[in-house]
C-alpha cells in the first residue's frame, strides 16, 4: 500500500510509513447488521446496529467516494 498522512503534535500532516488511521466493518449475525468503526488514533471503537437497507446502499456510497478520489 501507499504511505499515509497523520496529524503531528502541531496539527500539521506528516507522511509516515503505512499506518491504519480508521477502519470499519459491517457484520451480519442473526438477522442484524452491525457497523463497527475503529478510530486507531484515539483508540476508540463505536458499534451501531444499522438497517439492512443502509447496508445495501453501501456499494453506491463507496462508488461515489471512489469517483471523488479519482
Amino acid at each position: 500500500m501507499e504511505k499515509s498522512a497523520t496529524s503531528g503534535p502541531d496539527g500539521a500532516l506528516e507522511t509516515t510509513a503505512e499506518e491504519i488511521l480508521y477502519s470499519a466493518e459491517v457484520r451480519h449475525l442473526q438477522g442484524k447488521c452491525t457497523l463497527t468503526i475503529n478510530d486507531h488514533l484515539q483508540g476508540k471503537v463505536e458499534v451501531y446496529v444499522v438497517p439492512k437497507k443502509a447496508v445495501q446502499k453501501l456499494p453506491f456510497y463507496l462508488s461515489m467516494l471512489r469517483s471523488k478520489l479519482d
